[in-house]
């Protein structure tokens, strides 16, 4: 697939990127190759591979979901202006 001049502003204009004249045919050629290049690899056969998350086997380390910090919430609640049932109350600001 081959850009044209015309398609290169077009996309600098979208993107608002300020391209001069001279650069124009050589961020088309580059383009257009990147574009040939994706071409192949739409050419491969992956009707057998399995879909994969990562391409290396690692299983993800997690800590276990437990509370490690105290509950300080009544401290810091102490100082609000206004609580109720354990929450901030604000004032409301959409009408």
């Amino acid at each position: 697939m081959s850009l044209s001049a015309d398609q290169i502003r077009q996309v600098a204009h979208l993107a608002r990127l300020e391209l001069r004249a001279d650069e124009v045919d050589h961020y088309a050629r580059q383009i257009s190759s990147i574009l040939e290049m994706v071409d192949q690899l739409s050419t491969a056969d992956t009707a057998g591979v399995t879909p994969m998350a990562h391409p290396l086997a690692m299983v993800q380390r997690l800590r276990p979901d437990a509370v490690t910090e105290p509950d300080l919430r009544s401290d810091y609640q102490a100082h609000a202006p206004a609580v109720q049932d354990g929450l901030f109350v604000v004032p409301k600001v959409i009408e």
